[in-house]
């Protein structure tokens, strides 16, 4: 085996990636179709990947898209994924697609968000539920973190704030953990920090008073006089080319309850 000398970089961020899996030299050399002693001298720094065992390596360990051209770099290579803005011409398809999903959703809520959770497009189930909501939080860019969570924003209408809120506050903590974003991280620092009002956080009557057993924690928010029940589903695309895409997800709300489906199947196109 040749040994280099290579900075400080590709080999111990590889082993951190290594590390969150919580898996071993031997166990990833297994899955990647190396030895161990290879798996050791790339993490100390005594051998030089090559472009094609760091994208394997990534590939094996789950590494985001994002993070894979960092190990390229690091390691001494271009990266190999765009990082293409949604309003590129190339990407007009998936713009189109992504407005036909959310459309043939309604009247269900259904948002796209970025990965630092901007409203990239939106239905009109999630207008609905905006509906009187301060301009300083609808004016674009829009955060979907923040509008939720803000005091002047849905979180005074949702009904088990105290649970929803810290599903939200995990949720983003784990992507935190798995990619390096200052802007992901400055919207968590700011959405945490929110105050929690005493009867949204505890007063309210939470999930378990419902006469009907719920099989996901329902986000339970206030519309019109009547108490809407959804449970959410993130969606993201199998195996994205593109940084922009990569992060891309798809948040669908399922109605959980009979009364939110005749509710909002009531409110007409």
């Amino acid at each position: 085996m040749t040994t280099v000398a290579v900075d400080k970089g590709v080999g111990a961020l590889l082993r951190g990636w290594r590390e969150r899996r919580r898996l071993s030299q031997l166990e990833l050399a297994l899955r990647a179709g190396s030895s161990a002693r290879h798996i050791s001298f790339v993490e100390t720094g005594r051998s030089r990947p090559s472009e094609e065992m760091v994208l394997r390596l990534a590939e094996h360990l789950e590494v985001p898209v994002r993070e894979r051209n960092a190990l390229l770099l690091a390691a001494g290579y271009a990266p190999q994924y765009a990082e293409t803005p949604l309003d590129d011409p190339a990407l007009g398809a998936l713009r189109e697609g992504i407005e036909q999903l959310l459309a043939g959703y309604e009247p269900y809520p259904a948002l796209v968000v970025d990965g630092s959770y901007t409203v990239v497009a939106a239905n009109r189930g999630i207008t609905m539920l905006l509906d009187g909501l301060p301009e300083h939080l609808l004016t674009p860019p829009l955060n979907a973190m923040r509008i939720t969570l803000h005091p002047e924003g849905l979180a005074p209408r949702i009904r088990n704030l105290r649970e929803w809120r810290g599903h939200l506050l995990a949720q983003m903590e784990r992507q935190i953990a798995l990619v390096r974003s200052d802007a992901l991280r400055a919207v968590y620092d700011e959405v945490a920090g929110y105050p929690v009002a005493e009867r949204e956080a505890g007063d309210a009557p939470g999930p378990e008073a419902a006469p009907y057993p719920y099989f996901a924690l329902p986000l339970q928010v206030e519309h019109d006089g009547h108490v809407l029940s959804f449970v959410s589903s993130i969606s993201t695309f199998n195996t994205p080319m593109d940084v922009t895409v990569a992060e891309l997800a798809i948040e669908t709300f399922l109605p959980a309850d009979p009364a939110t489906v005749k509710y909002l199947q009531s409110l007409g196109p």
